[in-house]
């Protein structure tokens, strides 16, 4: 029998970005983290930095045109209205806590324009350091904080249910021995979908896990057909793939042939500075004919990248290219995903106690598409409202005793990676029918030999949902489907998966 634990604040699962906000916004908090803080979750890597109207020619309505125009008719309106309201204030508060954010001799904020903004607004750290620089700030802030208890090598094997469903606790496995950890609030800060497939720029820890977690408990699960492809990771053969930063086409970096011929003037008339998706598809496109993808930052950037782009140009320089003279080979990669579990403005899931922030939540402010530079600003905004509403939960709602269960089966490595190819290859930047089908058929046998995975659960909801819309839609493309259909998103539980999805007009 696994030992048992009561906390009497929320128990936030995860330790990126979204999770440590969240507890500090909670004030007192238990974080598990699957790994040493800093590592294994997406935030310390994000090269970019946070999105917001912080400059005197931009405005918060703006920047959510932006986000709208890029989620491809399927954001909330409201929530992005939220997230680029309180955007300026959630930049400004990590900057409080130490986040050392580029400034100009003034004291501004030296702002970035990244594709598929009007306006430059992304403000950044060292160049491409901020997700790295702002983790730190945060993890300093959370580890001075007393009410705050941090177990790492803590990992989440089952959420703890009582009789009518309601969320009141979570099976954790911490450094090998199962605890049974007892409270009227978890949030999930779990991270998103990258380690499913095999090209990704995210830590190949980050497997959906979460997600997997909350869909068996019940949870109703938002979009979760739509990942998004960075255009461009750096193809030289490492898992996960290293990130060339957007802001690197915001400086003014070519995408090129083997040629040499600058071609997404082929694809779109915004060209470098076009959405995600249609920069991964014209890459994808241009390795699919033999004609390869290169970033070509030797004018743009050239003697200057040392100092402003030092992560880009080490991870060139430890694959023997200098990008001052050569081309940077480029391959779309796993980045982000837009779905996650269905939540409202405050992280509150459809299962009473449970709440989640972040890439593992959707709130609908990321709708078919991310913005660049959105998601550490999600993450802030609303990591913070997750945890506040989750200790008010802890103070005042109360559950009965958990039914006890086992911990969910692991998926073994072999089979991981197996599934790992499986998704690269059939649900990918490019998808249709026979490949989603057969990836299904895939997935099914991994369960029949393997049990209820978390992450196996994950990539079928991905694949299902994807199957389901017949359409071609931000992240989401169907060869065989090439058009837009109406703007539906997706809701589902797992019980409709096996049957097929149903979808909700937005």
């Amino acid at each position: 029998m696994p030992k048992t634990l009561t906390f009497d604040g929320p128990v936030i699962l995860g330790a990126g970005l979204a999770g440590l906000t969240a507890a500090l916004a909670a004030k007192t908090a238990l974080v598990l983290s699957p790994t040493p803080l800093a590592t294994g979750c997406s935030s310390a890597w994000a090269q970019g930095g946070l999105a917001a109207a912080l400059a005197g020619d931009d405005t918060p309505s703006l920047h959510a045109a932006d986000t709208i125009a890029a989620g491809a008719g399927l954001c909330d309106g409201e929530a992005v209205a939220l997230l680029t309201r309180e955007g300026p204030a959630a930049v400004r508060a990590l900057a409080a806590l130490g986040a050392p954010f580029d400034r100009k001799a003034d004291g501004d904020f030296v702002l970035s324009l990244e594709a598929a903004h009007s306006k430059a607004r992304v403000a950044r750290v060292g160049g491409d350091g901020a997700g790295a620089a702002i983790m730190a700030a945060v993890i300093t802030t959370v580890r001075a904080t007393p009410t705050i208890e941090i177990r790492e090598n803590a990992r989440a094997r089952r959420l703890l249910q009582d009789e009518t469903g309601r969320v009141v606790g979570v099976l954790a496995e911490i450094d090998g021995e199962l605890v049974e950890i007892h409270s009227h609030a978890v949030v999930l800060a779990t991270g998103g979908v990258g380690g499913l497939y095999a090209v990704t720029t995210t830590p190949t820890q980050v497997r959906g896990e979460g997600l997997g977690l909350a869909a068996l408990a019940g949870a109703e699960i938002a979009d979760p057909e739509f990942v998004q492809f960075h255009p461009t990771a750096i193809d030289i053969g490492r898992d996960p793939a290293p990130l060339a930063t957007e802001a690197l086409r915001g400086e003014g970096s070519i995408l090129r042939n083997t040629d040499g011929r600058a071609f997404m003037a082929d694809y779109h008339p915004a060209k470098e500075l076009a959405p995600r998706d249609v920069v991964a598809r014209a890459i994808h496109a241009e390795r699919a004919a033999g004609r390869g993808a290169f970033l070509d930052a030797t004018t743009a950037v050239g003697g200057h990248f040392p100092r402003e782009f030092p992560a880009v140009f080490e991870a060139c320089q430890s694959a023997g290219i200098d990008p001052r003279r050569e081309m940077i080979p480029v391959v779309p990669a796993v980045h982000y995903h837009m779905g996650g579990v269905a939540t409202d403005l405050d992280g509150r899931a459809s299962l009473p106690g449970l709440y989640a922030a972040g890439e593992c939540a959707s709130t609908g402010v990321q709708g078919a598409n991310r913005l660049a530079s959105n998601s550490l600003l999600e993450a802030a905004v609303f990591g913070a409202r997750a945890g506040r509403a989750a200790a008010a939960a802890a103070e005042g709602e109360t559950g009965d005793e958990p039914v006890s269960l086992a911990p969910l089966p692991d998926l073994p490595n072999e089979a991981f990676q197996a599934l790992r190819k499986a998704m690269s290859r059939d649900a990918g930047v490019i998808r249709d029918a026979t490949g989603l089908a057969r990836l299904l058929e895939e997935i099914a046998a991994l369960e029949a030999a393997h049990g209820p995975c978390p992450s196996l659960v994950a990539a079928r909801l991905i694949v299902d949902a994807a199957l389901a819309r017949q359409e071609s839609r931000g992240g989401h493309y169907r060869a065989d489907f090439p058009e837009k259909a109406a703007p539906v998103r997706t809701f589902v539980t797992l019980d409709p998966v096996q049957a097929g999805l149903r979808h909700a007009a937005e």
